[in-house]
């Protein structure tokens, strides 16, 4: 009875110390379907506003100083990927970025926050925009935990630049994948 006690004990404590996954997800969209202000705007040829979702994230890894954030389409520019944004040095104590916040100026972002330029060349969110015709696209969300107050990497730096320091200097990454198409 005593080793039976013990087991279902250690059992017991083993799943209570086991660490909570981290996450991020939108209260914005749902895979699929985006109100229209969160599509892309005339500089793409589309009807929408661009205006930033709002996302929500939890249970960073320990030791988090900052976080990084990119959102990037594998399927877009013929399949070679286009960057739709890039923000960065967002304080540790942020656990999310209320919508609007990475529109274009990134009025709304935490002090401290670079917005990187993506593929159409301006720093900001720049919201799906898929050609028509060219099927489902996915736009991937990916925070990285960093384990520094500052990514090291420079404000005109490249997307590709970017998201590879940021992997470099990550504790650990959170993603989300929601689609869109026309």
């Amino acid at each position: 009875m005593t080793a039976r006690f013990g087991l279902i004990a250690l059992v017991v404590v083993g799943f209570a110390n086991q660490a909570s996954a981290f996450e991020i997800a939108s209260p914005s969209v749902s895979d699929g379907k985006w109100d229209q202000k969160y599509l892309g705007d005339r500089a793409g040829s589309c009807t929408g506003q661009s205006v930033s979702i709002a996302l929500n994230w939890k249970d960073p890894p320990t030791g988090a100083k900052s976080y990084a954030l990119t959102m990037f389409d594998p399927d877009g520019a013929g399949g070679k990927g286009f960057w739709h944004w890039l923000a960065w040095n967002i304080p540790a104590s942020a656990n999310g970025l209320p919508e609007g916040a990475g529109s274009e100026g990134g009025k709304g972002l935490p002090k401290g926050t670079v917005l990187g330029k993506g593929g159409g060349g301006r720093a900001g969110y720049f919201g799906p925009c898929p050609p028509s015709g060219s099927g489902t696209h996915h736009y991937v969300f990916t925070l990285y935990a960093i384990k520094a107050d500052k990514l090291n990497a420079k404000a005109n730096a490249s997307p590709a630049s970017i998201a590879a320091a940021a992997k470099a200097q990550s504790l650990g990454t959170a993603t989300v994948t929601y689609t869109y198409g026309k």
